[in-house]
């Protein structure tokens, strides 16, 4: 059984309704379709009833059973435009405004969530990631005791012995874009706890540079050694370290010799990037030299949980993140 396999399992067991808000994409419809074949979430589609209708009809998608709301004519618009200008009224937003936003089906469905007619959203395919996350930010806010909105990856590389055998969550790899040292250690215990909301594994988390254990001095490996230090004043049962080389993190062996008395031992799960530049390579190295499955960006440190899709995502991504989407809705309950 793959690990989508296990986590489309454990969302089996506490069916959530997850909102895919871009149904003028074909993708999309058949990640719908699949989804409620599969009976591991209820789907809600956002968008024109006609025109989805039309898509699928001319794709061979069965969208039976799958509720498809058209902002613009649905019976809750008055309640989630007077509530979305209730939160945004401070900021200057007149109702006339909080009418015109709501009808914006990204907006639409987050406030959805945020009244609690649906569990989490997933949507990207055709947009992009400030489309799906401005909303977020404004309507859900920030997660309770957290202090930065960031994103992750979750990696599921083929016949790997490393991380948790084959399993990773890479940090930060869609978001923010040079980290404070601070911020990466924000960015470090969200990933840590995202890896074990999705896995029920505990975290191994390591702060990666192109130094270990001081082997070279920079302002950038510095950036790393304060992040690693503020992180374990925060999370002092956490097992981290840094500043590690990616193979001192992931390869015991290496570990051995470069790190030795490391408390990873080489054997980190949770990777965190020094910034967005060294993340997204580090991805999409992975996914297309090590063909590996790679699910995201998927944000953490938001109240509920918002998906964003890479623009290239297949049906199959689709699927797979609404599973995700799933989970962590769960473990917020």
């Amino acid at each position: 059984m793959s690990f989508i396999d296990e986590l489309k399992d454990k969302a089996k067991q506490n069916i959530k309704t997850i909102i895919l808000t871009e149904s003028e994409d074909k993708r999309v419809l058949k990640a719908a379709e699949d989804v409620m074949k599969e009976g591991f979430a209820k789907i809600i589609l956002i968008g024109n009833k006609d025109d989805a209708e039309k898509l699928a009809k001319e794709n061979n998608i069965d969208l039976s059973g799958i509720e498809i709301i058209d902002p613009e004519t649905s019976d809750k618009f008055d309640e989630y435009a007077n509530a979305f200008y209730e939160l945004r009224k401070a900021k200057g937003i007149t109702p006339e405004d909080a009418r015109k936003i709501v009808k914006d089906n990204m907006y639409f469905g987050t406030m959805m969530v945020k009244q609690g007619d649906a569990d989490g959203l997933v949507s990207g395919a055709c947009h992009s990631t400030a489309n799906t996350l401005r909303p977020a930010l404004q309507i859900l806010k920030t997660a309770p005791g957290t202090k930065l909105v960031s994103a992750f990856f979750l990696m599921v590389v083929p016949d790997c012995e490393y991380g948790e055998h084959g399993i990773f969550v890479f940090g930060d790899s869609g978001l923010v874009e040079n980290p404070t040292a601070d911020q990466l250690s924000e960015i470090a215990i969200s990933s840590s706890k995202s890896f074990e909301q999705l896995t029920g594994k505990e975290s191994k988390v390591a702060l990666l540079s192109y130094s270990t254990y001081g082997s070279a001095h920079s302002e950038l490996t510095e950036k790393v050694v304060e992040a690693t230090k503020l992180l374990k004043e925060k999370a002092p049962d956490l097992v981290c370290d840094g500043e590690l080389q990616l193979d001192a993190a992931i390869v015991p062996e290496v570990a051995a010799s470069k790190a030795p008395g490391s408390s990873i031992k080489g054997e980190a799960n949770t990777l965190i990037f020094p910034d967005l530049n060294a993340g997204n390579i580090g991805y999409k190295l992975v996914q297309r030299l090590g063909k590996a499955e790679a699910y995201g960006p998927l944000c953490q440190g938001i109240a509920r949980p918002v998906n964003d899709l890479s623009r290239g995502c297949s049906s199959d991504d689709i699927v797979g993140v609404v599973a995700i989407t799933s989970v962590q809705a769960s473990s917020m309950d």
